[in-house]
């Protein structure tokens, strides 16, 4: 809950519409954990933003009793350490469920964002070539769901309650949507991926998630800037 924060302890420097920010907003609603968000401008950058991450100059950053955490599934890791007493769980119970949360995540950040920024950072043959690389990605994705032990028959990746994989592939949601609709795109056809496709709805609808996860329209018409912005810069 984006408020004056736990006693004023807790604050998240980012910005609404980027996923990787979106991702440590749901992990602080899930627990329930007050925050102070302080909006920052990617392009100008505030030194408080250069202070608190030297080293990449992104966002996100969590300051927690005046101690800065950088990277955001790492702050998501951080959140669930510090605040393990309050439900829910987000990191899966036992060494092997957890390993498997932890190469999920990974595959989304090594593979699934790369082959998707390609999509709109593309053109032509380089950018029909990033869609059906993370068509490939996605599919791999709703196998992983259809018959992974650890996923197979449950509401989530996590189980019963939204975990450590959900957060990291759900925070994606919305960008995918607003991906798909500024490159006329299809990323996640409900055809050939119902399981995921089904997933996504669930968790977009998820109390934690609702309030923070952007419109897709909104993050749709900053994409098309970008993507127009990159390309006027190109000729």
């Amino acid at each position: 809950m984006a408020t004056e924060g736990e006693n004023g302890q807790v604050k998240l420097i980012g910005a609404t519409l980027s996923p990787f920010v979106v991702r440590v907003r749901i992990a602080l609603a899930l627990k329930g954990i007050d925050y102070e968000f302080i909006q920052e401008n990617i392009q100008t950058k505030s030194e408080l933003l250069l202070k608190s991450n030297p080293v990449h100059k992104k966002i996100p950053v969590l300051i927690h009793n005046g101690k800065p955490v950088c990277e955001s599934m790492i702050i998501v890791q951080y959140i669930e350490e510090a605040w393990g007493n309050k439900a829910p769980n987000i990191m899966p119970k036992g060494p092997y469920n957890r390993a498997i949360a932890r190469f999920w995540t990974a595959f989304v950040e090594d593979k699934l964002f790369p082959s998707m920024r390609g999509v709109f950072t593309g053109q032509g043959e380089q950018q029909q070539k990033a869609v059906e690389d993370s068509v490939t990605n996605f599919l791999l994705i709703e196998e992983a769901l259809r018959t992974n032990q650890c996923f197979a028959g449950k509401a989530y990746f996590g189980g019963a309650e939204i975990g450590l994989f959900d957060i990291a592939l759900g925070g994606f949601s919305a960008f995918i949507k607003a991906v798909e609709m500024a490159t006329d795109s299809v990323l996640i056809d409900p055809e050939k991926m119902p399981f995921l496709s089904a997933w996504m709805d669930r968790f977009c609808k998820s109390d934690g998630v609702k309030e923070v996860m952007p419109d897709p329209a909104k993050q749709a018409e900053f994409v098309s800037e970008y993507i127009s912005a990159r390309r006027a810069n190109m000729i």
